[in-house]
């Protein structure tokens, strides 16, 4: 009898234990989200990134119960933001604003990771290169900046996003394509870079149209041309490379994405939000404002997409010879 009352005591006190042990992360995954989730930007404030980021978190409201809060974290052409959400825990609580530098980075050992860590939510938008002068540049074509370029090789400062960036990458490709060298100065993002084109501390830029539109609105900067197929309708009188006989198209793009081992009931959740945000009219009206092209993909899409480019860039890297 005894025996019997002992075994029955060990049993109770193994199910309690077990009870105590915590529980398989999925299993909380239904309450998500029951706090406030973080909105990691890679890039600083002020930009196009940190533009987007801002406008898809206010239209999110009506479609999440949290708020998204969105946090700056820029460095390393957006390697320490996205390296932060990548180290975070995976509970969907930490998102990450992901750039087309994720695709690029890699293949200048500049970043561990590679796209295939994270978990894709959704693309948002996409958007081409641009070069930019200051609006008193003596250059009023890109024929002319080029020719300058040209006669004075290397001496032409083109500020870009940082070492390894998009913008890096696409005044690299320009070179290339022109026969010309550009002098490449980076900045922690495409805001303080356009702050210093204004300031004169640099001849021209190389990012997107809608990082420089307010001030190209304002008579302070010009475009001379945009690296798309084909022109843009905010700046329908701006050429495109293609009609100068240039053969170069190239932009970034960017989305959301969480680490690789988030739950997916979680990232069904955000799934779904991105999707019906994204519905919205005043997303697209927030975008167009701010003169970000709108470009939604779906996970899936956006995964396939991510896997195309990354091996894109690392035919361009090795061919511009780019070296972190």
């Amino acid at each position: 009898m005894q025996d019997t009352l002992s075994a029955q005591r060990r049993h109770l006190l193994q199910g309690l234990g077990a009870m105590l042990l915590p529980l398989p992360f999925a299993a909380f995954a239904d309450d998500y989200p029951s706090k406030p989730v973080e909105l990691v930007v890679p890039a600083s404030a002020g930009g196009g990134t940190d533009a987007l980021a801002r406008g898809f978190a206010e239209i999110a409201r009506k479609h999440f119960p949290q708020p998204f809060i969105v946090n700056n974290k820029p460095g390393a052409s957006g390697v320490v933001g996205m390296g932060e959400v990548l180290n975070s825990k995976p509970d969907g609580y930490k998102v990450s604003v992901v750039i087309a530098e994720l695709v690029i980075l890699p293949h200048l050992n500049l970043s561990k990771f590679t796209y295939a860590d994270f978990r894709p939510i959704a693309r948002l938008n996409a958007d081409p290169s641009a070069i930019t002068v200051k609006a008193d540049a003596p250059w009023n074509t890109i024929e002319e900046f080029l020719a300058a370029s040209k006669a004075k090789p290397g001496e032409m400062r083109v500020g870009n996003s940082g070492n390894g960036s998009i913008w890096h990458l696409a005044a690299a490709g320009l070179e290339d394509k022109a026969g010309v060298k550009f002098n490449h100065v980076p900045y922690q993002g495409a805001a303080p870079g356009v702050v210093a084109l204004l300031g004169g501390h640099i001849d021209a830029v190389a990012v997107s149209p809608g990082e420089v539109a307010v001030h190209v609105q304002a008579g302070k900067l010009k475009i001379l041309a945009v690296m798309a197929d084909q022109r843009l309708k905010a700046f329908d009188k701006v050429p495109t490379l293609k009609e100068r006989k240039i053969d170069l198209s190239i932009g970034t793009w960017r989305g959301l994405a969480v680490p690789k081992a988030t739950p997916t009931a979680v990232v069904d959740v955000l799934r779904a939000a991105a999707r019906k945000t994204a519905e919205e009219p005043a997303m697209r009206e927030a975008l167009e404002k701010l003169n970000l092209g709108f470009s939604y993909l779906d996970a899936a899409e956006f995964g396939q997409s991510m896997e195309r480019d990354h091996l894109y860039f690392k035919e361009l890297v090795q061919k511009v010879g780019i070296r972190a």
